[in-house]
């Protein structure tokens, strides 16, 4: 599964609008960024308290980019 495949999925799970995201993946010098784009009313339950869902998401991205070889990141956009 690709990291935008999995971050897609995690998102569509957690949001009361799963028709609202979207992923876009985005190329640069420091490697593979992950945009996620939710609804406004949704990005308090795509962070999560004090971040710790973002983080979480992050985590994964981590281990997925490890077994690639590839570095990525996230951002959590509306």
């Amino acid at each position: 599964m690709a990291a935008s495949d999995l971050v897609e999925y995690v998102a569509k799970s957690l949001v009361d609008d799963p028709d609202a995201v979207k992923v876009e993946v985005v190329q640069d010098q420091g490697g593979t960024v992950i945009e996620l784009h939710v609804a406004e009313d949704d990005m308090g339950k795509v962070i999560g308290r004090n971040g710790s869902v973002a983080k979480a998401l992050r985590t994964l991205l981590k281990v997925t980019a490890a077994r690639d070889g590839e570095p990525v990141s996230l951002e959590i956009l509306d």
